[in-house]
């Protein structure tokens, strides 16, 4: 079955307009959600809307509200939630340039895949992605999409471009607030050369692939195991990963803890593998 498209228009680049097709780049299959049932007729629970005080409440009485103080609400009709919304324009206008490491990754919140809509967008598609990729730039500019807008980075992927929504400054807290209470004092230059060269002997490219979801897959062979089951009886089994030692371990000689890590740390799988080839060439 073939992507269904998030978001079709236009890129505009001053008098330049490109059609596009934009895919949702990530997928939630793998995620696992429950569901509340009652347990002895086996049935999915359903809920009620009720007031407290009152109780069950009909679909047509219930409105949409904002609080703007403690239970001090401003109550809004559909139609006036209508009227508000941004026009579903079919233009994205790249109205800014800005340094690929110019926009910290707090900012990012969703990937989409951006392709051309045809043979005939193609050409200019290719025009932009190359001078970005040139230009070592990101393209940002405001998508309209079911009402609201997004503000979106453009950027080279591949043979296509990769559009990531980005988050407005009023969502994102700033850290400051956080980390106000760590002192300033400089590490011990040994103990830095220490985690460094620790950092060094871990260090390789990055692979996805590599990290599993211990979680999701224990998750879904107990589901599994479940429901072959017929006794109905609680399935629990100690997963825990002794590797991690107890809780409770606390470091005291730091010193004494990085260069025994320095010294057991083994490289990256990776990094070992990249490693290996040029032995192996050599000896060929």
């Amino acid at each position: 079955m073939a992507a269904r498209a998030y978001w079709q228009g236009q890129i505009r680049l001053a008098l330049v307009s490109i059609p596009v097709e934009v895919y949702p780049a990530t997928k939630s299959g793998a995620a696992i959600s429950f569901r509340q049932i009652h347990e002895p007729s086996g049935k999915r629970i359903a809920y009620e809307k009720v007031v407290p005080g009152i109780g069950p409440v009909d679909h047509d009485e219930i409105a949409k509200g904002f609080e703007i103080s403690r239970g001090n609400y401003v109550l809004l009709e559909d139609d006036e939630i209508e009227a508000v919304k941004i026009e579903s324009r079919r233009t994205l206008e790249l109205v800014q340039f800005v340094g690929a490491d110019e926009i910290d990754p707090l900012y990012f919140e969703k990937p989409y895949y951006v392709a051309p809509q045809d043979d005939l967008a193609e050409e200019a598609f290719i025009v932009l992605r190359e001078a970005l990729r040139k230009s070592r730039k990101i393209g940002l500019g405001q998508m309209s999409v079911r009402g609201s807008e997004k503000l979106v980075a453009i950027k080279p992927c591949g043979k296509g471009l990769l559009l990531e929504t980005l988050r407005y400054a009023d969502e994102v807290r700033k850290g400051q607030a956080f980390f106000s209470e760590i002192g300033g004092a400089k590490p011990e230059p040994e103990l830095l050369d220490l985690a460094t060269t620790l950092i060094d002997k871990r260090s390789a490219p990055f692979d996805a692939s590599e990290f599993k979801n211990r979680y999701i897959d224990a998750l879904r062979a107990l589901i599994d195991k479940k429901a072959k089951s017929k006794s109905g009886k609680k399935i629990l089994e100690d997963v825990g990963d002794p590797a991690q030692g107890g809780r409770g371990s606390n470091v005291i000689d730091l010193m004494a803890a990085l260069k025994k890590s320095v010294g057991e740390g083994a490289p990256a799988k990776s990094s070992a593998k990249k490693a290996a080839s040029p032995a192996k060439r050599k000896r060929a």
